[in-house]
């Protein structure tokens, strides 16, 4: 039996008039992905907040793709956070994202959507997969336990989008970014995710003159870290690539979307030390998790196809501590 049934649509570039849904374009990888289509020329681009459009709600979501036939669509909409956020609240994070995804996915395939983009997340694949983690890790192993109920919805939402795929010749493709950040961030302590908090903690103590910086866990574990507009970038990238092209370098129709680098916690603390300016000693709080001990990305099926991120860490830590101190600091 063969792995999907070939589509019979002509595959075809993505005209740039097209009617394209980009679901979560108030996110911070939503907006990222607005700016960069609408600078490539993308000029129907079909935008619902979540006050016009909720995708938890199955009959909104049908009546929006019965009404506006999008040819193309970008599901950036999730409910995202780090550690602590994922701790307190799992129910709501698996129930809120099975659900729009459940809705999307499928309201997007009944209307004729062309061609479809999933965005997951790294946190998929098993806590002590080897690195660095290829995308036929998947299910290959016990997840991290922190994060256990948004990445389980994610799975499934490849695995949706692969089942449609096969049985349809849906043409969905789902992307695993990095660890993410840029301008638009969320650096609430509560609930941010590990890079935007430090960069909020080492302002906040520049600011209130403190001599050390709490950081969580042993400092010791290694992630890799994108800027959210090279994400932006792979995504018109592929948005625009030719499906032959991404079914032969991936035939599970799942890219890794990173840089193939990673740094130790530690590292990257000192660095966002220095782009804020502040000589404050480092306090690790050892009672607090650590999470997987090492992410790092094997893009090497992006490459192949012609991709690269192209934002260096300190440069992008830079330009997005100027877009906090500018946007953010002054309200806080």
């Amino acid at each position: 039996m063969p792995m999907f049934v070939p589509s019979k649509k002509k595959d075809r570039s993505m005209n740039k008039q097209t009617p394209i849904f980009l679901a979560g374009h108030r996110g911070l990888v939503g907006s990222a992905i607005l700016k960069k289509m609408k600078a490539a020329g993308y000029s129907s681009l079909l935008l619902r907040s979540r006050t016009e459009l909720d995708l938890t709600d199955q009959a909104a979501v049908n009546a929006f793709f019965e009404k506006e036939k999008p040819e193309a669509a970008i599901l950036a909409a999730a409910k995202v956070g780090g550690i602590l956020a994922n701790q307190s609240y799992p129910a709501d994070f698996i129930r809120e994202n099975l659900l729009i995804q459940t809705h999307v996915i499928d309201a997007a395939w009944r209307n004729g959507v062309k061609r479809f983009l999933f965005l997951g997340s790294s946190c998929i694949y098993p806590k002590r997969a080897p690195q660095p983690l290829r995308e036929e890790y998947l299910l290959t192993g016990p997840l991290e336990p922190t994060n256990e109920p948004y990445a389980i919805a994610k799975i499934a939402g490849i695995k949706m989008c692969q089942a449609y795929r096969r049985q349809h010749g849906f043409q969905a493709l789902s992307l695993m970014p990095t660890n993410l950040y840029g301008p638009g961030d969320n650096f609430d302590l509560v609930s941010s995710h590990v890079l935007p908090a430090l960069i909020r903690k080492f302002h906040d103590a520049k600011i209130a003159g403190q001599k050390t910086v709490e950081i969580w866990g042993s400092g010791k574990p290694r992630r890799e870290f994108m800027h959210v507009d090279d994400l932006a970038e792979a995504c018109v990238f592929l948005l625009e690539r030719s499906w032959d092209e991404i079914e032969k370098i991936a035939p599970d129709v799942i890219l890794n979307v990173g840089t193939g680098e990673d740094i130790e916690i530690l590292e990257l603390a000192r660095l966002v030390r220095k782009v804020a300016g502040i000589q404050a000693e480092l306090a690790f709080d050892l009672s607090k998790p650590d999470g997987t001990p090492r992410k790092l990305m094997d893009v090497s099926r992006l490459r192949e196809l012609g991709w690269r991120a192209g934002i260096a860490l300190e440069e992008g830590i830079q330009s997005t501590y100027e877009w906090f101190c500018r946007e953010e600091a002054p309200l806080n």
